[in-house]
């Protein structure tokens, strides 16, 4: 049965009965200290990347994901970049990317001189399924004394970097497994995930490293920013030299021991992450509000499912979303227009990864729930404040 467009607006209305149009897709809530924090910032002049308030965000991360550290950088893409460095890629290595994910996972990869090569996604979860690659990686790779090798192209296979898509979980237990039967370090892309777990595990912590972002669009802001993750000390330490230019302390000498990068969080973003911290718990729980509100409006609705958490797993739901059966892919483009005329900010999941320019000699397996999803998935508003008043 065809998706009509007049009954997505009226659920979309009818999950949305208290916004205003326009609504947008996911927008930032400053509804804490966020104000006086950054006044602190400015009245005292510490607004650059030395300060008070960075060393707090870093702890209150720490503590909120489960981990013993936290690195606070400029975005998401640079914490993915380090953090893969950090995992001992090198150029000219392959990295293990889900297909649909947003560019920068892609991006991080290629940073380092190495190649993304694309895996299937999860159906359910949206995020890069084990199973498919399992089967891949039984018809593509060797063991050798350097680690598993793509013997199609002869590199070396040097990680794998789950996405938990739209905050839902990867089902991390099983890619954990397939990352050791073939020897591959697993770099957990967690940036759309803070809040979210799996089998009552924090996102970020199911790793040996992990990435988060804090863009201005994300469930936690710091206008922009990101946070490498991990339990190693020694990873720690080493990710903090290198984010900051790999400068050697000292009272006035400017010594760099190795190429490093600028990538450190300035105070300023800091000092409005540690108000968005604190308000973390009231966000989650207005969101799973209104992720419930769109699953009871769009019950019945034939030709569509409404995407869930994971069963025995939590989502952040940080973008909610439905996906058009098959037979309704050629409606997608109509629906979106509909929404976006009607003042409702919805989108497409990413065109996946492998149909992008840049990126489509890279090496890939079968895609058909990436490329299916790409095609059929929207996702709907998503913000805090659609599942009720800031507290």
């Amino acid at each position: 049965m065809s998706v009509d467009s007049a009954a997505f607006l009226a659920a979309l209305r009818g999950a949305l009965a208290d916004s205003t149009a326009p609504v947008a897709l996911h927008q930032p809530e400053f509804a804490g200290n966020e104000w006086a924090y950054v006044k602190e910032c400015i009245d005292t002049g510490w607004v650059s990347s030395v300060g008070a308030y960075v060393d707090r965000f870093e702890r209150m991360l720490a503590e909120i994901c489960g981990v013993r550290h936290a690195v606070a950088v400029v975005n998401g893409t640079a914490a993915l970049h380090v953090a893969l460095m950090l995992a001992g890629v090198r150029s000219g290595d392959e990295v293990l990317v889900p297909a649909l994910t947003f560019v920068a996972t892609a991006n991080a990869v290629h940073y380092l001189g190495a190649v993304p090569h694309f895996v299937d996604a999860c159906p359910d979860r949206l995020g890069l399924d084990p199973a498919a690659l399992e089967r891949w990686l039984e018809q593509v790779a060797e063991i050798t004394p350097d680690g598993a090798r793509n013997r199609l192209t002869g590199r070396r296979l040097a990680a794998v970097v789950p996405m938990h898509a739209f905050g839902h979980p990867v089902d991390m237990d099983g890619l954990a497994a397939v990352a050791a039967r073939f020897g591959i370090a697993v770099v957990e892309d967690a940036a759309e995930s803070l809040g979210s777990s799996y089998r009552g595990r924090p996102c970020g912590t199911l790793g040996r490293l992990a990435a988060l972002s804090f863009n201005g669009n994300k469930i936690v802001t710091t206008g922009g920013g990101g946070a490498i993750l991990t339990d190693d000390p020694v990873l720690a330490a080493r990710a903090k030299h290198l984010t900051t230019t790999a400068k050697q302390p000292h009272r006035w000498e400017f010594v760099h021991d190795e190429i490093g990068f600028n990538y450190r969080l300035p105070n300023l973003n800091a000092a409005l992450g540690c108000a968005q911290l604190e308000r973390l718990p009231h966000m989650l729980a207005r969101k799973r509000v209104l992720a419930e509100r769109y699953v009871q409006a769009f019950a019945g609705m034939a030709g569509l499912r409404v995407v869930t958490e994971p069963m025995g797993d939590r989502s952040n739901y940080w973008l909610n979303a439905v996906v058009l059966d098959e037979e309704n892919e050629d409606r997608r483009d109509h629906l979106l227009g509909a929404a976006c005329d009607a003042g409702f900010q919805v989108r497409p999941a990413w065109r996946p990864m492998h149909l992008l320019p840049m990126y489509g000699d890279c090496p890939r397996a079968p895609l058909p729930v990436a490329e299916a999803l790409g095609r059929r998935l929207i996702n709907l508003p998503s913000s805090a404040i659609l599942g009720g008043a800031a507290a």
